[in-house]
């Protein structure tokens, strides 16, 4: 059985912090189930790890359904939110819920995420009251990257941090299950996540989130464009990925790939029929 948000909910009640990444594929996920994670995203940032974009602006509902499909199929147990792409729910109600349900009907996700605060409330409730579980996402909100101008930490000035406490309180009140607390500081992230009742989830944002998300590529160093502040290399498989790579093509090169291990051969009698039948005049 799947974790639900219920399981979620009691985990921040009984102060069990709530481990999450990202999967973007059946491989990836399969690993990460296997690990045991409880929570996994299937992230638009996907946009830039996996499409190679320099954004998450231009990924599509079809990305995220696709997507979406193939880490379903590669877990059990996790708990899948799959991410609303930059306007799937901005232009109407009718839109959000739409593609909100795309994600659970189509792409097999447990909930969906959108990022926004109060602006986005009432979008949140009326998928909500829908049968449609919901991640809320404040902060940085990296679909708005070219409002904000750049990725930058959220929050800073009084007025700003005021702003996203009622941003929370907002999404909270709207239904959200859980809210994604994104390059926020992190005193400001402690006093929000001890004022809302639904999990916080923090990238960025220290370490008194109810739990923690991070890029599946950044924590296995996959991803060499750019390394965020927040983000903790568990390991160097880019490097591995590499040097692998360049031992195979030397072995092809120098004839030492494939050897007789990696080779299938013939019984003697039909080895030896061929090469008479090869032989013989034509």
């Amino acid at each position: 059985m799947r974790v639900t948000i219920r399981d979620l909910k009691r985990m921040k009640r009984d102060g069990e912090k709530i481990p999450m990444i990202t999967a973007y594929d059946y491989t990836s996920a399969c690993l990460v189930e296997e690990a045991g994670i409880p929570l996994i995203l299937v992230g638009d940032s996907l946009g830039q790890v996996m499409l190679g974009h320099d954004s998450t602006v231009p990924v599509t509902m079809d990305d995220m359904v696709h997507h979406t499909k193939t880490v379903v199929r590669g877990t059990r147990k996790a708990h899948i939110v799959g991410d609303l792409p930059f306007l799937s729910y901005h232009t109407s109600a009718f839109d959000a819920m739409r593609n909100a349900g795309r994600l659970l009907k189509e792409g097999g996700a447990q909930s969906v995420k959108l990022e926004g605060g109060q602006s986005q409330a009432a979008t949140v409730s009326r998928i909500v009251e829908s049968g449609i579980p919901v991640m809320g996402h404040i902060g940085l909100t990296p679909q708005s990257v070219n409002q904000l101008g750049g990725y930058r930490v959220q929050g800073k000035s009084l007025k700003a941090a005021l702003q996203l406490m009622e941003d929370a309180r907002a999404l909270e009140e709207a239904g959200a299950y859980a809210i994604v607390l994104e390059c926020v500081p992190a005193p400001l992230a402690k006093m929000i996540s001890e004022r809302v009742a639904v999990p916080t989830i923090g990238i960025g944002a220290g370490a008194d989130c109810d739990g923690q998300v991070q890029v599946f590529h950044d924590l296995l160093g996959l991803y060499q464009d750019f390394v965020p502040k927040h983000a903790r290399r568990y390991a160097n498989l880019g490097d591995a990925v590499i040097q692998a790579t360049s031992d195979y093509i030397s072995d092809v090169r120098a004839g030492q790939f494939p050897s007789d291990k990696e080779s299938y051969t013939l019984g003697r009698k039909v080895l030896d029929a061929l090469t008479d039948h090869s032989t013989s005049p034509v």
